[in-house]
């Protein structure tokens, strides 16, 4: 059989048709014009972005929403520079994806061409494969390896560049087949260990978290749950592995935790942690789990051989993908709980507490109550709702407060990136039209990507962005207060009309000052969002003194001041 002869980038394309793909984020650039050409009759979607970190935070959240690789294509020089950031976010977040880069051509590169940059040394430490293709009839091999390295064991991004005069050189190959991603599972002896000490415990704990989780692996780790009677926390920006509202969602283990629930954590006798890598973030700075040896029996479940016994010496340490690892904890024969299962609503409990109006608000003196605000967001939206945010103090309002719906209501980034939210939220709603999506954006994180919203428009996603408009970088203001108490530098910001620039851009803009008029505000916003498909965006304009939920900034400053004196 004589194969046709194709041009690289149609090769390319055809590759992307037979693993699946049916959507691609991205900047065009003259460095993979070839590759826009064969995408025009494709059937892929090629979603426009306005900036190559926004196509890359977009195709982050393809990844973690579907479970299958984010495609994202950039130019050269500054788009792959640009676009880092999403890589480096679903590298620490273990989300499958794929980043195309246009690249000088062969005959001149290592002469530091026009934007040329050595990618596999710049990308090396921040994905899981770095390369370049630099003949058309490899093109297929290239890409099922790189759809293979992406979705077996930890989830996690690839690297692939494209030099301009192989997109253009023609080839006559044959393709490949469609990618079967590949996953380690727990040993029927490893099951039965895990049995044996759960069997013993009297004050057990599991902890969910990474990537790789699918809605059957999370019904099944339901089943497990709920037949041992077993308390469950979710790491850091992964609540959405188990419904918050279960009788055995305990809460979040990240920043700001819940104290009882950090008790909890600490005084565990056996702590079976699926899936998290068990980093700073979920750690507490590496004190609730004292590293190398913890206090606890640890068993840690992870896809990634690499990472197990790497920071802590488990009691048990389990290879496996969380599919495989929740069907056979789904299937093993439940244990006597009576010892612990009390304990389940006692820390249910101690969450709906922690979850109460925080006492900043109970005076009813701040004119706008945003934990109200919280709380009248749940009451008017479905319980399926994505909530995205990026970083920072605001994003706590939705971490400690909402309730996640379950698998796939939550899109954050663990790599604690900003200008996370808004490119998210237009991805969210893209790919998943039917679905209320609410973004939740701080002031100087929304105006990192905010440009996103063009993208929206667009595309016609019908996303509701809530901006946090304190006039600060919050975060970092704190920090300030709390080290350098009163000498305020760096982090003042001047912002524009959030709800006037959304109109500016096609969209519809509300301004809320007070708690009243925030549902009404919400309510037209959703109308306008779902009649229109078109975003919206709540400006909260409000108090920045009100920083978190435990403390001011003038309790931080002067706690801060006393200390000082103290010394």
């Amino acid at each position: 059989m004589t194969l046709p002869s194709r041009t690289g980038g149609q090769i390319l394309v055809d590759a992307l048709k037979i693993h699946g793909v049916d959507m691609a984020f991205g900047v065009p650039g003259e460095s993979y014009l070839d590759v826009l050409d064969a995408l025009h009759d494709s059937g892929i979607r090629f979603i426009i972005n306005r900036q190559e970190g926004g196509a890359a935070f977009m195709a982050d959240a393809y990844g973690k929403m579907t479970g299958k690789p984010g495609i994202c294509f950039v130019t050269r020089g500054p788009g792959a520079t640009n676009a880092s950031i999403g890589v480096h976010t679903a590298f620490q977040d273990s989300s499958p994806m794929i980043l195309f880069i246009g690249q000088v051509g062969n005959d001149f590169v290592d002469r530091e061409a026009f934007q040329e940059i050595d990618y596999r040394r710049m990308y090396g430490q921040m994905a899981k494969w770095v390369a370049q293709i630099d003949r058309a009839d490899r093109v297929p091999e290239y890409i099922a390896r790189a759809f293979q390295i992406a979705t077996s064991g930890r989830p996690g991004p690839v690297v692939l560049a494209l030099p301009e005069d192989m997109l253009t050189s023609m080839a006559s190959v044959a393709d490949t087949r469609g990618y079967q991603p590949v996953q380690a599972a727990p040993a029927a002896s490893q099951i039965e260990q895990l049995r044996g000490l759960l069997a013993g415990a009297k004050k057990p704990l599991v902890l969910l978290g990474g990537g790789g989780w699918t809605p059957a692996a999370c019904a099944d780790l339901q089943r497990f749950a709920e037949a041992n009677h077993l308390p469950v926390a979710c790491a850091f920006r992964f609540q959405d592995l188990l419904d918050n509202a279960h009788p055995n969602y305990v809460g979040d283990v990240g920043i700001g935790i819940n104290p009882k629930l950090a008790a909890r954590v600490r005084e565990a006798d056996v702590l079976i942690a699926i899936g998290p890598r068990l980093g700073e973030m979920t750690t507490g700075g590496y004190s609730l789990i004292e590293a190398p040896v913890p206090r606890q029996q640890l068993v840690h479940v992870h896809a990634d051989t690499e990472e197990l016994g790497s920071v802590y010496q488990a009691q048990l340490m389990i290879n496996s993908g969380m599919p495989q690892m929740a069907a056979m904890l789904a299937a093993m024969t439940p244990v006597d709980s009576s010892a612990w299962r009390d304990s389940v609503a006692a820390a249910k409990a101690d969450l709906a507490a922690w979850q109460q109006q925080p006492p900043i608000f109970q005076d009813g003196k701040a004119p706008l109550d945003l934990w109200q605000l919280v709380q009248q967001l749940d009451q008017l939206t479905p319980a399926d709702t994505i909530i995205t945010n990026g970083a920072g103090n605001y994003a706590t309002w939705a971490h400690r407060f909402h309730r996640y719906g379950g698998m796939r209501t939550q899109l954050a980034p663990t790599s604690g990136a900003m200008g996370y939210s808004v490119p998210a939220g237009v991805a969210a709603k893209i790919i998943d039209p039917d679905r209320t999506v609410i973004t939740f954006a701080g002031d100087g994180e929304y105006m990192m990507n905010g440009q996103e919203l063009a993208t929206a428009v667009q595309y016609r996603a019908g996303v509701v962005i809530i901006v946090f408009n304190n006039g600060m970088f919050g975060t970092i203001r704190m920090h300030q207060e709390l080290h350098y108490p009163g000498r305020v530098s760096g982090t003042q910001l001047h912002n524009p009309d959030f709800a006037a620039l959304a109109a500016a851009y096609g969209g519809h803009g509300e301004v809320v000052e007070t708690t009243a008029a925030f549902a009404p505000a919400l309510e037209r916003s959703l109308a306008f969002a779902r009649s229109q498909n078109l975003p919206a965006v709540i400006e909260l304009r409000y108090d920045g003194n009100l920083i978190t939920p435990g403390a001011t900034l003038e309790t931080i400053r002067s706690n801060a001041l006393k200390a000082q004196a103290a010394k």
